[in-house]
Parts: C-alpha cells; sequence; structure tokens
C-alpha cells in the first residue's frame, strides 16, 4: 500500500500520474466508495462504487472502512477495507490518493505493509501562486485552500517520506525511487 497526501496544488496527481506509467511497479488505484452520483462516464466499480448514503453508514456501522469522510451532509468517500485486501492479493500495489486524516488512518491500519508519502510545497506563498496561476477558483476557494493547506502541513511528521515538491521532475524521480525502494524490500 502506498498512500500519498498533500495540500491541493502540490503537484501530488502529478506525480502519482507520473508513477502509474512504470507499469514494473505494478501500481493501481484504490477504487474508493461515494454517495454522490456518477458523473459522466464514470462507472460504479471502476472510478468508484457508489452507494446511497443509507448504505455507507450501515458499512460505517459494520466497520467495513480504511477511512471514510463525511464531506457534505449525506455526502460520503471512503476506503473499503475488503477492496484494498481484493486488490492486493490480485498482485496490485494500491496507491492511495487521500487527505491526510485518511493517509494517517490507512497507515496506523497497514503499518510498515504501507508506505505513507506527503508531498509538501515549497512555501504557502509558493502554493498560492499556483493556485492562482491554474485560473480555475474564485479568490475565496482559493483562500480556503490555503487555509486548509496551513492545517494539512502540520500533519507533515506523521508520513514516512516527505517530498518538498520545488522541482517537479526532481518530485517525480525522488517519489520513484521512494516507491520503488519499498516495493523491493516488500516483494
Amino acid at each position: 500500500m502506498i498512500i500519498f497526501s498533500a495540500p491541493s496544488g502540490s503537484g501530488k496527481s502529478t506525480i502519482i500520474s507520473s508513477l502509474m506509467q512504470h507499469e514494473e511497479l505494478r501500481l493501481a488505484f484504490s477504487i474508493s466508495c461515494t454517495s454522490r452520483q456518477p458523473r459522466g462516464s464514470e462507472r460504479h466499480g471502476v472510478e468508484y462504487f457508489f452507494l446511497t448514503p443509507e448504505e455507507f453508514r450501515q458499512r460505517i456501522a459494520n466497520n467495513e472502512f480504511l477511512e471514510y469522510e463525511e464531506v457534505y451532509a449525506d455526502r460520503f468517500y471512503g476506503t473499503l477495507k475488503e477492496q484494498v485486501e481484493c486488490q492486493t492479493g490480485n498482485g496490485e500495489n494500491v496507491v492511495f490518493d487521500v487527505d491526510v486524516k485518511g493517509g494517517c488512518n490507512i497507515k496506523e491500519f497497514y503499518g510498515e505493509r504501507a508506505l505513507s508519502v506527503f508531498i509538501q510545497p515549497p512555501s504557502i506563498e509558493e502554493l498560492r501562486k499556483r493556485l492562482e496561476g491554474r485560473g480555475t477558483d474564485a479568490p475565496e476557494v482559493i483562500e480556503d485552500r490555503l487555509a486548509r493547506a496551513s492545517f494539512e502541513l502540520t500533519f507533515a511528521d506523521k508520513f514516512d517520506r516527505i517530498i518538498v515538491n520545488d522541482d517537479l521532475e526532481k518530485a517525480k524521480a525522488e517519489a520513484l525511487q521512494i516507491v520503488r525502494e519499498f516495493i523491493e524490500k516488500n516483494d
């Protein structure tokens, strides 16, 4: 299990995408659950497992999740233990792209079977530039993301490894080396 967490705008998705191209690593995304409706061409069991809020609550009550969060009222996201075990049983190295709390919960559950990696921006100022440079968010959304990033940065030391993304190519290479070493050690 390989866990990635980072504040929005840190480059986490770009780094994970570059890792996924290395077929020899046998990486596969964990398929999460959500209580929202499918968007566009999303399919049940491919991008997400789509559950009703009631089904989600029942699975929470049954302690079936590694981690979950109710983002808005009746809008849940979470990772099923059973799904992860199925993927690892098929020989896949499961990649989690989760928030810091979810990352800490998964690491706590799996211990040494999991590698947790925190992708850190060089600074909050640089993060602001990146978020503004995207041109996709209103100023108040950027402020919310920066406030959340400040909170998330306090979790960095709870992760096995921290990659400071001040140079994207260097950060990709560092992530590849860290993941490759972890997989080789555990094969």
